[in-house]
């Protein structure tokens, strides 16, 4: 049996361990492939700190992945070794349920993830339910792998705060997501507000580099209200601060999977009819509009490589805010 290098996850709270196991075969359904790169996300982090609760153990974290198709599964027709493919968070669903039935795949109750109940990409190779595959034209895959987390969700909170109808977008959090979705909003032709940790200056150059006509700290109030914020930093406390600044009638939309605990708030902050809500995962129609529009704006991302084994110092990296954009394991 073929062996690969794999970082895998023992228990939250440890280092991720590098070990030769076995190469695992497609099962029906499913297709191998070899991994080109693998984005190193935050919810990474939540994982391997334990702060996502039920990951399956041992465990290969990672679900920005970049591969190229090795084998195809019993009943794959879709699909052809040799195929470039994305492989995202969204790992698997029932197909059956009232949730998957309405076209809302990200809420339904048997879903598995990439990287957190199924072996995700800080490995060599890895397998993936083809119909959660995306077909991918990317010559890079490096610049491509962060656009498969960082990229969709960013997209997905987008467009549930209105998309393009925003006049002024103000983004908490300055990282992998955001620094993708400020080229889309300017695109767009949104003035962006970005939002980082207080006396990031790094951080607040980046955003201006990127288009954002104003960066500060998370504290501070913008030059005018906005008519939409997106949350990727994820701090409780940021919520009722950016409903402060949001202008009758506005939205808060928090894109990440885990955020500490919401402080009490007035509720002046949500009257006049504010809304607050939160994203879940992604859809496949998420990942099929936002791959096909990145290349046409175009969405150029900025990484830092790191080879796989050094993942434990990537997942520090951005622990730390040491990174600007988005970290990537090279196997």
């Amino acid at each position: 049996m073929s062996e690969m290098r794999a970082m895998r996850l023992h228990a939250p709270g440890q280092p991720l361990v590098l070990e030769r196991i076995p190469r695992p075969d497609p099962g029906p359904g499913e297709v191998q492939f070899r991994v080109l790169a693998c984005g190193v996300c935050r919810t990474d982090l939540h994982v391997v700190d334990g702060e996502l609760s039920e990951p399956t153990l041992p465990l290969i974290p990672g679900h920005e992945i970049v591969g190229d198709i090795t084998a195809l599964g019993q009943g794959v027709d879709d699909l052809q070794v040799g195929q470039r493919v994305g492989v995202p968070w969204l790992g698997g669903t029932c197909g059956a349920c009232e949730y998957c039935l309405a076209g809302r795949e990200n809420l339904c109750p048997q879903a598995r993830f990439t990287g957190y109940t199924r072996d995700g990409g800080y490995a060599e190779y890895g397998v993936a339910d083809a119909r959660y595959c995306f077909s991918l034209d990317a010559e890079d895959p490096q610049a491509a792998a962060p656009l498969l987390c960082a990229g969709l969700i960013g997209y997905r909170t987008w467009r549930l705060a209105g998309g393009e109808q925003p006049r002024r977008l103000g983004i908490y959090g300055f990282g992998a997501a955001a620094h993708i979705l400020v080229q889309l909003a300017v695109a767009k032709g949104q003035a962006v507000y970005a939002f980082t940790r207080p006396g990031d200056d790094d951080a607040q150059a980046f955003a201006r580099r990127l288009g954002a006509v104003w960066a500060g700290d998370s504290d501070q109030a913008p030059p005018e209200p906005l008519d939409a914020a997106l949350l990727f930093a994820p701090v409780g406390e940021l919520i009722p601060l950016a409903l402060s600044q949001v202008r009758p009638g506005g939205s808060v939309v928090s894109g990440g999977i885990h955020m500490s605990d919401i402080p009490s708030f007035p509720y002046r902050l949500l009257w006049q009819e504010r809304s607050l809500r939160s994203v879940a995962n992604l859809t496949r129609r998420d990942g099929e509009e936002f791959l096909a529009l990145a290349p046409r704006v175009p969405i150029l991302t900025e990484t830092r490589a790191y080879p796989l084994e050094q993942a434990n110092q990537a997942l520090d990296d951005l622990r730390q805010g040491r990174l600007s954009g988005a970290a990537v394991l090279m196997p």
